[in-house]
């Protein structure tokens, strides 16, 4: 009985074995058994962050300040206060976000809505790509400044 290949998926011919396998047309991954569910596309991620620039990053200003001076030990300190604010529950990361982060995403609290591989930079898409549901990073380095990263989705 020929089984049909769930949607996202591709059957495919082994060039050195002549085995079947199965290709799933998003992540390119392989198998031999057969797919029991449907490929899904490179999942997505949601999250907020809280960005500090200093005169170090690429666009040394904000919504917040027109041209930016601080330092980057400066702008690691001022991080650093936000996300033990935020640890001991002093305040939220959206309240924080909202009021002192240098990304107009600040006027959402922070919300950078969803994201797959290939949106952000590297270092903040590796880090939100680790974090589970729920968890803050700590502290991440970017040409756009320094971050806190939450993850929502």
């Amino acid at each position: 009985i020929m089984s049909e290949v769930p949607a996202g998926w591709e059957k495919r011919t082994s060039r050195s074995t002549g085995q079947v396998y199965y290709l799933n047309q998003y992540t390119k991954q392989s198998q031999w058994d057969l797919p029991t569910s449907p490929a899904q596309p490179e999942s997505q991620v949601r999250a907020s962050h809280l960005l500090v620039k200093h005169r170090g990053s690429r666009r040394p200003s904000s919504w917040r300040e027109e041209n930016i001076t601080r330092s980057k030990e400066e702008a690691l300190d001022i991080l650093a206060g936000y996300r033990r604010q935020i640890v001991n529950k002093e305040a939220t990361f959206e309240e924080l976000a909202g009021k002192f982060s240098d990304c107009s995403s600040a006027k959402k609290g922070g919300d950078l809505g969803m994201f797959g591989r290939g949106q952000m930079q590297k270092p903040f898409e590796d880090a939100t790509f680790a974090l589970q549901v729920g968890e803050m990073s700590e502290t991440v380095d970017t040409d756009s400044g320094v971050h806190i990263i939450l993850r929502t989705k």
